[in-house]
Protein backbone atom coordinates (compact mmCIF):
# COMPACT_ATOMS: atom_id res chain seq x y z
CA UNK A 1 0.00 0.00 0.00
CA UNK A 2 1.26 3.24 -0.92
CA UNK A 3 1.66 6.29 2.24
CA UNK A 4 1.38 8.34 0.37
CA UNK A 5 -1.96 7.33 -1.51
CA UNK A 6 -3.49 6.74 1.66
CA UNK A 7 -3.09 10.28 2.98
CA UNK A 8 -4.71 11.62 -0.20
CA UNK A 9 -7.63 9.69 0.37
CA UNK A 10 -7.89 10.77 4.17
CA UNK A 11 -7.28 14.28 2.91
CA UNK A 12 -10.09 13.77 0.55
CA UNK A 13 -12.36 12.31 4.00
CA UNK A 14 -11.72 16.01 4.68
CA UNK A 15 -9.67 14.52 8.14
CA UNK A 16 -8.34 16.72 10.30
CA UNK A 17 -4.46 18.36 9.90
CA UNK A 18 -3.54 17.76 13.16
CA UNK A 19 -3.93 13.54 12.36
CA UNK A 20 -2.87 14.09 9.31
CA UNK A 21 1.35 15.35 10.20
CA UNK A 22 0.95 12.67 13.14
CA UNK A 23 -0.07 9.76 10.75
CA UNK A 24 2.72 10.82 8.42
CA UNK A 25 5.40 11.37 11.34
CA UNK A 26 4.35 7.91 11.97
CA UNK A 27 4.60 6.41 8.77
CA UNK A 28 8.47 8.46 8.77
CA UNK A 29 10.00 6.24 11.85
CA UNK A 30 7.95 3.30 11.26
CA UNK A 31 10.85 0.30 10.63
CA UNK A 32 10.92 -3.52 11.14
CA UNK A 33 13.42 -6.68 11.12
CA UNK A 34 12.65 -9.66 10.13
CA UNK A 35 13.28 -13.10 12.55
CA UNK A 36 14.23 -16.54 11.15
CA UNK A 37 15.62 -19.35 12.87
CA UNK A 38 16.68 -17.65 15.90
CA UNK A 39 18.15 -14.84 14.55
CA UNK A 40 17.34 -11.17 14.03
CA UNK A 41 18.24 -8.57 11.14
CA UNK A 42 18.93 -5.14 11.33
CA UNK A 43 15.90 -3.03 11.20
CA UNK A 44 14.98 -1.47 8.11
CA UNK A 45 12.34 1.32 7.26
CA UNK A 46 8.70 0.30 6.07
CA UNK A 47 8.28 2.65 3.03
CA UNK A 48 5.10 1.45 2.28
CA UNK A 49 2.26 -0.62 4.05
CA UNK A 50 0.66 0.00 7.62
CA UNK A 51 1.97 -1.82 10.61
CA UNK A 52 0.99 -5.34 10.47
CA UNK A 53 -0.73 -5.85 13.69
CA UNK A 54 -1.77 -2.23 14.46
CA UNK A 55 -5.00 -0.99 15.91
CA UNK A 56 -5.79 1.62 13.13
CA UNK A 57 -3.74 -0.83 10.28
CA UNK A 58 -7.66 -2.63 9.07
CA UNK A 59 -9.18 0.60 9.26
CA UNK A 60 -6.72 2.85 7.29
CA UNK A 61 -6.85 0.07 5.07
CA UNK A 62 -10.53 -0.03 4.57
CA UNK A 63 -10.66 4.08 3.74
CA UNK A 64 -7.56 3.32 1.09
CA UNK A 65 -9.38 0.47 -0.61
CA UNK A 66 -12.63 1.63 -0.50
CA UNK A 67 -12.83 3.69 -3.82
CA UNK A 68 -12.58 0.16 -5.34
CA UNK A 69 -16.34 -0.49 -4.69
CA UNK A 70 -17.45 2.95 -5.56
CA UNK A 71 -15.57 2.47 -9.15
CA UNK A 72 -17.08 -1.24 -9.59
CA UNK A 73 -20.57 0.23 -8.33
CA UNK A 74 -19.95 3.49 -10.73
CA UNK A 75 -20.19 0.84 -14.10
CA UNK A 76 -23.90 0.34 -13.27
CA UNK A 77 -23.15 -3.67 -13.87
CA UNK A 78 -22.74 -6.82 -12.06
CA UNK A 79 -25.73 -8.16 -9.60
CA UNK A 80 -27.87 -6.31 -7.65
CA UNK A 81 -30.52 -7.29 -5.38
CA UNK A 82 -33.29 -5.00 -3.61
CA UNK A 83 -31.60 -2.10 -5.62
CA UNK A 84 -28.43 -2.93 -3.74
CA UNK A 85 -25.56 -3.59 -5.43
CA UNK A 86 -23.92 -6.81 -4.53
CA UNK A 87 -21.10 -6.88 -7.12
CA UNK A 88 -18.12 -6.41 -4.78
CA UNK A 89 -17.43 -8.27 -1.49
CA UNK A 90 -13.98 -7.35 0.06
CA UNK A 91 -11.98 -8.79 3.13
CA UNK A 92 -8.80 -6.83 3.17
CA UNK A 93 -6.56 -7.43 -0.13
CA UNK A 94 -9.24 -10.59 -0.68
CA UNK A 95 -11.51 -9.19 -3.88
CA UNK A 96 -14.88 -10.94 -5.26
CA UNK A 97 -16.73 -9.90 -8.11
CA UNK A 98 -20.13 -11.31 -8.90
CA UNK A 99 -21.52 -10.82 -12.26
CA UNK A 100 -24.40 -12.57 -14.31
CA UNK A 101 -22.33 -12.56 -17.57
CA UNK A 102 -19.02 -12.88 -18.86
CA UNK A 103 -19.00 -9.39 -20.44
CA UNK A 104 -20.15 -7.85 -17.06
CA UNK A 105 -17.68 -9.32 -15.44
CA UNK A 106 -14.48 -8.42 -17.66
CA UNK A 107 -16.55 -4.67 -17.59
CA UNK A 108 -16.07 -5.39 -13.34
CA UNK A 109 -12.75 -6.35 -13.51
CA UNK A 110 -11.25 -3.28 -16.00
CA UNK A 111 -12.70 -1.16 -13.53
CA UNK A 112 -11.44 -2.63 -10.65
CA UNK A 113 -7.90 -2.92 -12.33
CA UNK A 114 -7.76 0.45 -13.38
CA UNK A 115 -8.54 2.08 -9.84
CA UNK A 116 -6.18 -0.02 -7.75
CA UNK A 117 -3.67 1.02 -10.85
CA UNK A 118 -4.98 4.60 -9.67
CA UNK A 119 -3.90 4.14 -5.61
CA UNK A 120 -0.65 2.40 -7.08
CA UNK A 121 -1.79 -1.30 -6.56
CA UNK A 122 -2.48 -4.16 -9.11
CA UNK A 123 -4.40 -7.54 -9.14
CA UNK A 124 -2.17 -10.48 -8.91
CA UNK A 125 -2.67 -12.87 -11.82
CA UNK A 126 -1.06 -15.74 -10.68
CA UNK A 127 -3.70 -15.76 -7.21
CA UNK A 128 -6.98 -14.66 -9.13
CA UNK A 129 -9.06 -16.90 -11.24
CA UNK A 130 -12.81 -17.01 -12.22
CA UNK A 131 -15.34 -19.74 -11.80
CA UNK A 132 -18.85 -20.29 -13.07
CA UNK A 133 -22.08 -21.30 -11.86
CA UNK A 134 -25.84 -22.43 -13.31
CA UNK A 135 -27.09 -24.23 -16.26
CA UNK A 136 -23.69 -22.83 -18.56
CA UNK A 137 -21.21 -23.50 -16.65
CA UNK A 138 -19.66 -26.10 -18.74
CA UNK A 139 -19.53 -23.96 -22.03
CA UNK A 140 -15.87 -23.18 -22.91
CA UNK A 141 -15.23 -19.31 -23.18
CA UNK A 142 -12.21 -17.05 -23.50
CA UNK A 143 -10.62 -16.35 -20.38
CA UNK A 144 -10.41 -12.27 -18.78
CA UNK A 145 -8.25 -10.08 -19.87
CA UNK A 146 -6.47 -7.08 -18.32
CA UNK A 147 -5.48 -3.75 -19.63
CA UNK A 148 -1.83 -3.84 -18.52
CA UNK A 149 -1.15 -7.25 -20.32
CA UNK A 150 -2.21 -11.05 -18.54
CA UNK A 151 -5.20 -13.41 -18.83
CA UNK A 152 -7.77 -14.07 -15.88
CA UNK A 153 -8.32 -18.04 -16.45
CA UNK A 154 -11.74 -20.12 -15.67
CA UNK A 155 -11.43 -22.89 -13.24
CA UNK A 156 -13.04 -25.62 -11.86
CA UNK A 157 -12.73 -24.70 -8.31
CA UNK A 158 -11.33 -22.00 -6.18
CA UNK A 159 -10.60 -20.79 -2.58
CA UNK A 160 -12.22 -17.57 -0.78
CA UNK A 161 -11.51 -17.14 2.45
CA UNK A 162 -10.55 -20.60 2.81
CA UNK A 163 -14.06 -21.91 1.30
CA UNK A 164 -13.83 -24.07 -1.89
CA UNK A 165 -16.13 -23.34 -4.37
CA UNK A 166 -17.06 -25.86 -7.17
CA UNK A 167 -18.27 -24.61 -10.87
CA UNK A 168 -22.05 -26.47 -11.56
CA UNK A 169 -25.26 -25.84 -12.33
CA UNK A 170 -26.03 -24.65 -8.84
CA UNK A 171 -23.80 -22.87 -6.21
CA UNK A 172 -21.93 -25.38 -3.81
CA UNK A 173 -18.84 -26.12 -1.45
CA UNK A 174 -16.27 -29.06 -1.60
CA UNK A 175 -14.69 -30.51 1.56
CA UNK A 176 -12.50 -32.69 0.45
CA UNK A 177 -9.99 -30.00 1.42
CA UNK A 178 -10.72 -29.97 4.81
CA UNK A 179 -10.83 -33.66 5.25
CA UNK A 180 -7.35 -33.59 4.38
CA UNK A 181 -6.30 -30.85 6.78
CA UNK A 182 -8.73 -32.56 9.46
CA UNK A 183 -6.94 -35.91 8.81
CA UNK A 184 -2.94 -34.07 8.93
CA UNK A 185 -4.45 -32.83 12.59
CA UNK A 186 -5.40 -35.85 14.00
CA UNK A 187 -2.62 -37.84 12.82
CA UNK A 188 -0.20 -34.85 14.30
CA UNK A 189 -2.15 -35.82 17.62
CA UNK A 190 -1.85 -39.72 17.81
CA UNK A 191 1.54 -39.49 16.74
CA UNK A 192 2.06 -37.08 19.69
CA UNK A 193 0.08 -38.48 22.20
CA UNK A 194 -2.47 -40.97 21.04
CA UNK A 195 -0.19 -44.17 22.31
CA UNK A 196 0.05 -42.66 25.79
CA UNK A 197 -2.69 -40.56 27.14
CA UNK A 198 -6.37 -41.38 27.35
CA UNK A 199 -9.24 -41.72 25.11
CA UNK A 200 -11.01 -38.93 26.84
CA UNK A 201 -8.07 -36.73 26.49
CA UNK A 202 -7.48 -37.40 22.58
CA UNK A 203 -10.99 -37.03 21.92
CA UNK A 204 -10.61 -33.34 23.92
CA UNK A 205 -7.61 -32.66 21.70
CA UNK A 206 -9.76 -33.61 19.03
CA UNK A 207 -12.81 -31.25 19.91
CA UNK A 208 -10.25 -28.34 20.34
CA UNK A 209 -8.20 -29.30 16.80
CA UNK A 210 -9.70 -31.10 14.38
CA UNK A 211 -13.21 -30.16 14.53
CA UNK A 212 -12.45 -26.57 13.72
CA UNK A 213 -10.52 -27.62 10.35
CA UNK A 214 -13.16 -30.04 9.40
CA UNK A 215 -15.92 -27.83 10.22
CA UNK A 216 -14.94 -24.59 9.12
CA UNK A 217 -17.13 -22.66 7.32
CA UNK A 218 -19.91 -25.22 7.11
CA UNK A 219 -22.75 -22.53 8.67
CA UNK A 220 -22.37 -20.57 6.00
CA UNK A 221 -22.02 -22.75 2.85
CA UNK A 222 -25.01 -24.63 1.41
CA UNK A 223 -24.79 -28.53 2.23
CA UNK A 224 -26.32 -31.44 1.03
CA UNK A 225 -27.40 -34.68 2.59
CA UNK A 226 -24.45 -36.47 0.94
CA UNK A 227 -22.17 -33.81 2.45
CA UNK A 228 -23.35 -34.22 5.96
CA UNK A 229 -22.34 -38.15 5.24
CA UNK A 230 -19.28 -37.65 4.36
CA UNK A 231 -18.29 -35.52 7.56
CA UNK A 232 -20.00 -37.88 9.67
CA UNK A 233 -18.09 -40.93 8.07
CA UNK A 234 -14.99 -38.59 8.17
CA UNK A 235 -15.27 -38.55 11.76
CA UNK A 236 -16.23 -41.83 12.49
CA UNK A 237 -13.13 -43.19 10.56
CA UNK A 238 -10.74 -41.49 13.42
CA UNK A 239 -12.73 -42.72 16.33
CA UNK A 240 -12.32 -46.38 14.79
CA UNK A 241 -8.53 -45.49 15.01
CA UNK A 242 -8.95 -44.37 18.53
CA UNK A 243 -11.06 -46.80 19.56
CA UNK A 244 -9.91 -49.57 17.73
CA UNK A 245 -12.93 -50.86 16.47
CA UNK A 246 -13.98 -51.28 12.81
CA UNK A 247 -18.15 -50.99 13.59
CA UNK A 248 -19.82 -48.35 13.22
CA UNK A 249 -22.30 -49.03 15.98
CA UNK A 250 -19.45 -49.62 18.48
CA UNK A 251 -17.97 -45.91 17.55
CA UNK A 252 -21.90 -44.22 18.23
CA UNK A 253 -21.88 -46.14 21.45
CA UNK A 254 -19.20 -44.41 22.60
CA UNK A 255 -19.89 -41.13 21.10
CA UNK A 256 -22.97 -41.22 23.56
CA UNK A 257 -20.36 -42.90 26.27
CA UNK A 258 -18.31 -39.93 25.68
CA UNK A 259 -20.79 -37.08 24.63
CA UNK A 260 -19.08 -36.35 21.55
CA UNK A 261 -22.31 -35.08 19.52
CA UNK A 262 -22.58 -36.44 15.77
CA UNK A 263 -21.23 -34.72 13.19
CA UNK A 264 -24.84 -33.52 11.99
CA UNK A 265 -25.87 -31.93 15.13
CA UNK A 266 -22.80 -30.21 15.36
CA UNK A 267 -23.34 -28.34 11.91
CA UNK A 268 -26.56 -27.32 12.77
CA UNK A 269 -25.73 -26.14 16.05
CA UNK A 270 -22.92 -24.07 14.50
CA UNK A 271 -25.35 -22.90 11.66
CA UNK A 272 -27.98 -21.94 14.18
CA UNK A 273 -25.25 -19.70 16.23
CA UNK A 274 -24.02 -17.85 12.64
CA UNK A 275 -27.98 -17.47 11.51
CA UNK A 276 -28.58 -15.78 14.96
CA UNK A 277 -25.51 -13.29 14.59
CA UNK A 278 -26.44 -12.84 11.20
CA UNK A 279 -29.60 -11.60 11.90
CA UNK A 280 -28.69 -8.96 14.78
CA UNK A 281 -26.16 -7.82 11.94
CA UNK A 282 -25.88 -3.77 11.01
CA UNK A 283 -23.92 -4.67 7.99
CA UNK A 284 -26.26 -3.82 5.04
CA UNK A 285 -25.54 -6.42 2.94
CA UNK A 286 -26.90 -9.21 5.97
CA UNK A 287 -30.36 -6.74 6.10
CA UNK A 288 -30.89 -8.31 2.65
CA UNK A 289 -30.66 -11.98 3.39
CA UNK A 290 -32.27 -11.22 7.05
CA UNK A 291 -35.99 -13.08 5.70
CA UNK A 292 -33.72 -16.14 4.51
CA UNK A 293 -31.74 -16.12 7.42
CA UNK A 294 -34.90 -16.24 9.86
CA UNK A 295 -36.22 -19.36 7.46
CA UNK A 296 -33.40 -20.92 7.82
CA UNK A 297 -33.00 -20.59 11.53
CA UNK A 298 -36.47 -21.52 12.17
CA UNK A 299 -36.34 -24.96 10.06
CA UNK A 300 -33.56 -25.66 12.58
CA UNK A 301 -35.22 -24.77 15.34
CA UNK A 302 -38.30 -27.01 14.48
CA UNK A 303 -35.90 -29.98 14.61
CA UNK A 304 -35.44 -30.10 17.89
CA UNK A 305 -38.53 -29.81 19.96
CA UNK A 306 -39.66 -26.09 18.67
CA UNK A 307 -35.89 -24.58 20.13
CA UNK A 308 -35.70 -20.95 20.18
CA UNK A 309 -32.42 -20.02 20.09
CA UNK A 310 -28.78 -22.04 19.30
CA UNK A 311 -28.40 -22.62 22.51
CA UNK A 312 -31.83 -24.60 22.93
CA UNK A 313 -30.30 -26.36 19.66
CA UNK A 314 -27.34 -27.75 21.61
CA UNK A 315 -29.75 -28.57 24.99
CA UNK A 316 -32.10 -30.38 22.73
CA UNK A 317 -29.09 -32.58 21.00
CA UNK A 318 -27.92 -33.44 24.13
CA UNK A 319 -31.08 -34.69 25.53
CA UNK A 320 -32.18 -36.63 22.12
CA UNK A 321 -28.46 -38.07 22.58
CA UNK A 322 -27.58 -38.45 26.10
CA UNK A 323 -30.62 -39.28 28.22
Amino acid sequence: MNQYALLVKLMEKRLPIEILDILEKWFSISVTCVKWNGCVSNFFRLLAGVRQGGVLSPFLFAVFIDSVVDRVKATGVGCYLFSECVSIFLYADDILLIAPSVTALQTLVTACENELTHIDMRINEKKSMCIRFGVRHNVECADLKFDQGGLLHWSSQCRYLGVHFVSGRAFKCSFDHSKCQFFKALNAIFSKVGRFTSEEVVLNLIRAKCLPVLLYGVESCPMMVRDKKSLEFTVTRSLMKLFKTGSAAVVSECQIFFRFLPISNQIDIRTAKFLENFMTSDNYICRLFECHAKIGLNKILSMYDNASSALDVRRAADRLLFC
